[in-house]
């Protein structure tokens, strides 16, 4: 039995499709980045205080203040010039990415003793200090204590570097809690009932008219070991396909295009560890809304790939719901 084609054969309507999308998207950021932006803004806004606070205006940095506070490393990025991107960090002061991951978390790592923690926490504030912002710390140089348009100066550029730096994750994840509502919203006005699925049910035993969100699948890995695959829906159809298998749905959106055709080997590889482990009648929808050219799309369709767009959510009836 042939697989129905929602979206990834109908090329006569990407250009329209691609034009509705990139619409769709420009409206609700509109709508909805301003709060996001001012949300963050004020948590910024806190985190900077805090770290000149806590560091005298960057004139001392210890690793206690790390260890007192430490999600101010976050910040801590955006004092330098350039800014540091979080790997860089690691890389130039050697460290573990797990330690600067878990400081941004606002956590300390349990697994290192206190000396491993402070020696690593000195390489760090040896690569921040020796690339601290003169122009905007020119007090910590000339040790003179700093004017108040210097501190404030200071604030209002690292708090736009470091809001920068936190909005786009915020805006993205406001933008897949909207496309999760609207599926939700669809399926349960077509009679579907959200569950949490048992960690031991296989999905071929999921339960006819369910859906569940953020559903860990099984997968093999390279070496044969079952790891778990976070899939944003799970929806077993009223009569379920003849394979028995649920239709599995990744949310994505975008706001520009360089950054979809950046990432869209990632759908394709989820989607073939997928078939590695079920076998071919296991497909992986997506779920579009945004910037996703043709160039985008024909990539996703030479690998397999199917999708719905989200200013169409109806196609989903093509694939059985």
């Amino acid at each position: 039995m042939s697989k129905p084609n929602i979206n990834r054969h109908r090329v006569d309507l990407w250009k329209e499709d691609v034009y509705r999308s990139v619409k769709m998207y420009n409206e609700w950021f509109l709508d909805a980045a301003p709060e996001a932006y001012r949300g963050s803004r004020s948590a910024v806004i806190d985190e900077v205080e805090q770290l000149f606070k806590a560091t005298a205006y960057m004139n001392r940095l210890t690793p206690q203040d790390i260890i007192d506070a430490p999600q101010i490393m976050g910040i801590l990025r955006m004092v330098t010039a350039p800014p540091i991107a979080r790997d860089r960090l690691v890389g130039l002061a050697n460290v573990p990415k797990s330690l600067v991951n878990s400081l941004e978390a606002g956590d300390l790592p349990t697994r290192m003793t206190d000396k491993d923690l402070r020696d690593n926490l000195e390489r760090i504030i040896s690569i921040i200090m020796e690339l601290l912002d003169d122009t905007l710390f020119e007090w910590v140089a000339t040790k003179t204590p700093p004017s108040e348009k210097q501190i404030e100066l200071a604030s209002v550029v690292v708090g736009d570097r470091r809001c920068g730096a936190v909005t786009d994750p915020i805006i993205r994840n406001a933008q897949e809690a909207r496309q999760l509502t609207v599926m939700r919203a669809w399926l349960t006005a077509r009679g579907y009932k959200e569950e949490r699925y048992a960690r031991n049910l296989s999905l071929k035993d999921l339960p006819p008219g369910t859906f569940s969100v953020h559903h860990n699948v099984p997968v093999e890995n390279r070496d044969g070991k079952l790891i778990n695959m976070p899939i944003d829906l799970v929806v077993q159809p009223h009569t379920p396909n003849q394979s028995g298998f649920p239709v599995l749905i990744e949310a994505k959106s975008a706001g520009d295009f360089t950054n979809t055709n950046k990432r869209r080997k990632e759908e394709a590889a989820k989607a073939h560890q997928l078939k590695r482990t079920y076998g071919d009648e296991l497909d992986l929808l997506l779920l579009l809304c945004g910037y996703f050219d043709a160039g985008y799309l024909g990539y996703e369709a030479a690998e397999g790939l199917d999708w719905i767009w989200e200013h169409r959510v109806e196609d989903l009836e093509i694939a059985g719901l």
